[in-house]
């Protein structure tokens, strides 16, 4: 595979001409009320998230609820001794861990777990679902990693990178049959799943993950990235935050391909991400072993 296929994306496409007449709005509306049915985010994110302005943060009382939820803590403290972090002596306590890791970094990583945790475990052949993670992880740690560069809250990056596919989770997950039929659209006709979904569904994964992203009251511009992360290739209109996270998505398959430690990164990323000549290699290596941490950590 080539950088120029990398980079290419699909355009956003509305129902297809093969959905009945009269069907497109009421099939999209049963999807969004099904996104509606899942169930809120754990009250700690909510509260993490509601604390993202505040400066005072008493970091020993978050240290003491995440030590509540065992595999949680077990997750933070694994981060906190990762190579990513270089620590000399090992992290032995949630308090330490977060000290490490830092509030933003804790708050990234509890949101994390909590939107890989709200989907039960998926056995279905039809679905890799530890391959879907370990996409989204990749996605996820690209768009933060360059998000100074386009000066966006990494945090935010990080969350839409992890989101930018969470429709069709909830597709496989929620509705089986209808992503099989969806997956038989587009073997039978040739076309890209995003065209299929449209197609069959009314609605595509896009726009349904935008959704979900509102239900667990995400800011608007996560889920704008969300819903346009397949359309803004090369489109500078675009919001820069929709930008990132439509090339985080094409540059995560070098991350996460066998030798993506020596990936061209700079040859898969348009000019409108500013990275200096002398960053690449900081670049990359910052990606692949951020990655090779997270996946550690969050794969089901």
């Amino acid at each position: 595979m080539n950088s120029a296929d990398l980079i290419r994306t699909e355009p956003c496409a509305g129902p297809s001409a093969l959905t009945p007449p009269g069907c497109a709005a009421a099939l999209e509306g049963d999807y969004i009320d099904r996104v509606r049915a899942l169930p809120s985010l754990p009250q700690l994110v909510l509260e993490l998230q509601a604390a993202m302005q505040q400066e005072d943060i008493d970091l020993h009382t978050l240290a003491e609820r995440i030590t509540l939820d065992a595999a949680l803590a077990a997750r933070i403290l694994r981060l906190a001794n990762s190579s990513f972090y270089g620590v000399s002596s090992k992290v032995v306590t949630v308090q330490q861990a977060v000290s490490i890791i830092g509030f933003a970094g804790i708050r990234t990583l509890v949101t994390a777990c909590s939107i890989i945790g709200n989907f039960a475990p998926h056995r279905d052949a039809a679905f890799d679902l530890v391959g879907f993670w370990r996409h989204a992880t990749a996605t996820a740690v690209c768009a933060r990693v360059l998000a100074p560069y386009l000066q966006l809250n990494p945090e935010h990056a990080f969350i839409a990178g992890m989101l930018h596919d969470i429709g069709r989770l909830v597709i496989a997950t929620q509705c089986q049959e209808q992503y099989l039929q969806v997956a038989r659209f587009a073997r039978d006709n040739d076309c890209s799943l995003l065209l299929a979904e449209n197609a069959v569904l009314g609605i595509d994964h896009a726009r349904i993950g935008s959704a979900l992203a509102a239900h667990w009251h995400f800011p608007a511009l996560i889920g704008a990235a969300v819903a346009g992360h397949h359309e803004c290739a090369g489109d500078a209109a675009q919001p820069a935050l929709t930008v990132l996270i439509g090339l985080a998505n094409a540059l995560a398959h070098v991350v996460d391909a066998p030798g993506g430690s020596q990936a061209p990164l700079s040859c898969v990323l348009p000019f409108m991400i500013p990275v200096p000549d002398d960053d690449w290699d900081r670049v990359r290596g910052e990606m692949v072993t951020l990655y090779g941490e997270l996946c550690q950590v969050l794969t089901p």
